[in-house]
């Protein structure tokens, strides 16, 4: 790795600084172990909002999308490039410190932040690059030589033999908690996915602390929810927390968002519940060991990972104060619980759901529904034909489709399709939610874009063997998503993969697949399958390379019968939506009492406001910042806007364009007397433009 270090002399302006002044920070990922993105910070108010001003921007050596909330401590300022390269910087002015990583060694994670850690003398960033966990000098941005194998650890650390070689990442942040931290991690989506184990290590040294398996192991609570042999991770994996998670520091409690088993959308290889997938787990900090959890998905299969980190918030319910950790989910419900026992605060209700008609899978009866709130967002059940508008391409088409797809509460996947309402990517996503902790307000934006989910048979293993080897792999692992004649689907984010070898080298193309890029995760291939697959995508296969005259291989059991026709959003023929409006909303919700406050539309849809089509809101990707004086930051929208709002009614209070959309969360802080409010804008996603700035906001000097 190269290391680019600015001189001494910015760090000891900053020390000279840092004793003379009170830095009020942002020191931890989305504002604090709480995770609720909030400030008590005052300087700037409802009433001079309106005065913000560009303080500073920084450029970043590299453009493309970041998702990065960074952090403040001791006046420097620490975010990540698109290059997943961390940065430091005068919080002041935006002037560079240091840079660590290589940006000619291209990594496709998307990071999301760091994780800073003391303990008073030492200064230490911990930060991802693919699989390795890095521990970094904070001052000087150089690998600390004690931690791990010279500077890192390799993320394999702790699982079992059978992840060896398996795809592993990590976007968000790890938590710390005393001398450990606990890291989230990326894992495939398929049956050949890494079991998702919560594993701690200890900052100083990287060795592994704890490991809590989520797919439990014999005579461990919860083994009897999956086959009896899925521990083993031949054919089962995942159950991973990648969203992040939160920590009680007082009680010494950690909550861990949990996300579906793989492979993802069909589930009659591991008939069951499925803990601890899809759960809320609240572990002891210092030993892993489970204190309670609550499942939220039996069974999943619909891909209803928990998108972001619980708040921890206190309530008042029924004369008392209660300590409470609320999950916002991808379907768009908040689970409120007691912190310490896990009791609901408001009543859950086991509802039935539709049986599967796909042979083989079994789903769960019935699935749990909170009373209150109520939801945060639009379902599947509400959309009619009058929801179709008039405005879009293609109508009778749409509506034909609209006819024929799945649209009860919790229907299943289907041969015919499935109304996916809210879509994949949730209602909530990895922005996650901000809470006042004074008032017990929950402030979330929603993503509100229909999909559609529909499986189709795998072909048999006569017709398999009729394929040449690289394209039984693609048949099997990439049509999905990719479309069975590499067509692609560039609407929901799947490029086309035909012509690769006029486009792209080979052995860029061999890194995506075991690396993965944006919403596909790395596939673990043998190098045989490997090399054969690529062969195919650069058309060297001849037709006759696969034999129908060779004897049939029996389908192993973690390939599944039937599998997702990929991520397809329910558009029209010109990528509108396909239904009514809004598709991006802001709730505030009061916790005590569970009651909704207000709702906004959330941003301008570019294309329909070209048509004379307002007040649509857009998809949204980053979360909200509230502060206690009365505002609300967010960007988060494909029409590149930052936006400022009164907390407490939704009104529009200041709004201004960035150099690029921001889908990430803002941090705010204040030094030398000055607050900030700084956001990282790499556009990209969601068609638009790439940029390469953080932007920094301030009031006008005096």
């Amino acid at each position: 790795m190269r290391t680019y270090l600015k001189s001494a002399l910015i760090l000891c302006i900053l020390a000279v600084s840092c004793s003379r002044d009170v830095y009020r920070g942002w020191p931890e990922y989305l504002g604090g172990p709480d995770r609720n993105h909030y400030s008590t910070l005052s300087q700037i108010t409802p009433e001079n909002v309106h005065q913000l001003e560009i303080a500073w921007t920084y450029s970043m050596p590299d453009s493309g999308q970041v998702q990065t909330n960074p952090v403040m401590v001791d006046g420097i300022l620490y975010g990540i490039t698109p290059s997943v390269q961390v940065f430091a910087l005068n919080a002041a002015t935006g002037e560079e410190i240091w840079r660590f990583g290589d940006p000619l060694i291209e990594s496709h994670n998307t990071g999301r932040g760091v994780a800073y850690w003391t303990d008073g003398r030492e200064k230490r960033i911990f930060h991802t690059i693919g699989p390795r966990l890095y521990a970094i000098d904070a001052l000087k941005g150089t690998p600390v030589s004690s931690f791990g194998n010279g500077g890192y650890i390799d993320l394999h650390l702790g699982l079992p033999e059978s992840a060896a070689g398996k795809y592993i990442n990590s976007n968000t942040p790890g938590t710390i908690f005393e001398d450990l931290i606990i890291m989230p991690v990326r894992l495939s989506e398929g049956s050949d996915a890494a079991p998702g184990d919560i594993r701690a290590f200890n900052v100083r040294t990287g060795e592994l602390a704890w490991v809590f398996h989520t797919i439990p192991w014999p005579g461990e609570f919860g083994y009897e929810t999956f086959p009896e042999d899925a521990w083993q991770n031949t054919y089962v994996g995942a159950a991973n927390n990648w969203s992040g998670m939160s920590v009680d520091r007082k009680r010494g409690i950690l909550f861990v968002p949990t996300g579906s088993a793989a492979y993802d959308f069909y589930g009659g290889n591991r008939p069951g519940e499925n803990l601890f997938s899809d759960c809320l787990l609240a572990l002891d900090a210092r030993t892993g060991k489970r204190i309670w959890h609550y499942q939220f998905v039996h069974h999943d299969i619909w891909d209803r990972d928990l998108p972001a980190p619980p708040n921890l918030i206190t309530l008042t319910r029924n004369g008392r104060r209660v300590d409470a950790v609320a999950q916002v989910t991808k379907q768009g419900y908040v689970f409120v619980f007691n912190r310490e026992t896990g009791e609901p605060l408001f009543d859950i209700n086991e509802i039935p759901v539709p049986p599967s008609d796909l042979p083989g899978e079994i789903t769960w009866p019935t699935q749990p529904i909170p009373v209150k709130p109520a939801p945060f967002a639009r379902m599947s059940t509400s959309l009619t034909e009058a929801d179709i508008p008039e405005w879009i391409a293609d109508r009778e088409k749409i509506l034909e489709g609209f006819k024929n797809y799945r649209k009860e509460q919790w229907a299943p996947p289907s041969r015919e399709g499935t109304l996916l309402f809210p879509g994949y990517d949730g209602a909530a996503e990895w922005g996650g939610a901000a809470a006042d902790p004074e008032t017990g307000i929950l402030y979330v934006n929603a993503n509100e874009m229909a999909w559609v989910m529909q499986m189709v048979e795998v072909p048999g293993a006569q017709v398999l063997q009729a394929l040449s080897p690289g394209e039984r792999i693609y048949s099997t692992r990439c049509a999905s998503c990719h479309g069975s004649g590499r067509q692609g689907n560039p609407a929901s984010g799947f490029p086309a993969l035909t012509g690769l070898k006029n486009r792209l080298d080979k052995n860029k193309v061999s890194g995506l697949i075991a690396s993965g890029k944006g919403m596909m995760p790395g596939i673990s291939l043998p190098a045989a399958e490997k090399e054969a697959l690529l062969r195919f995508l650069f058309e060297e296969e001849t037709e006759s390379t696969g034999s129908t005259n060779q004897p049939v291989q029996e389908i192993r059991k973690d390939q599944v019968p039937f599998v997702s026709t990929g991520y397809n959003k329910f558009l029209d023929a010109n990528g509108l939506p396909a239904f009514s409006p809004p598709y991006g909303s802001m709730t505030a919700i009061d916790l005590n009492t569970g009651e909704h406050l207000w709702r906004i539309v959330l941003g301008e849809d570019p294309q329909l406001k070209k048509m004379g089509i307002r007040n649509t809101g857009t998809e949204n990707y980053g979360g909200p910042v509230v502060t206690r004086n009365g505002l609300l930051f967010i960007a988060a929208t494909k029409d590149g806007k930052f936006r400022a709002f009164d907390k407490k009614n939704g009104r529009l209070l200041w709004e201004t364009d960035l150099p690029a959309a921001s889908f990430a969360t803002p941090a705010t802080y204040e030094i030398n007397g000055r607050q900030f409010i700084v956001l990282a804008c790499g556009g990209t996603k969601l068609g638009a433009p790439k940029g390469n700035k953080y932007v920094a906001y301030a009031l006008p000097k005096r």
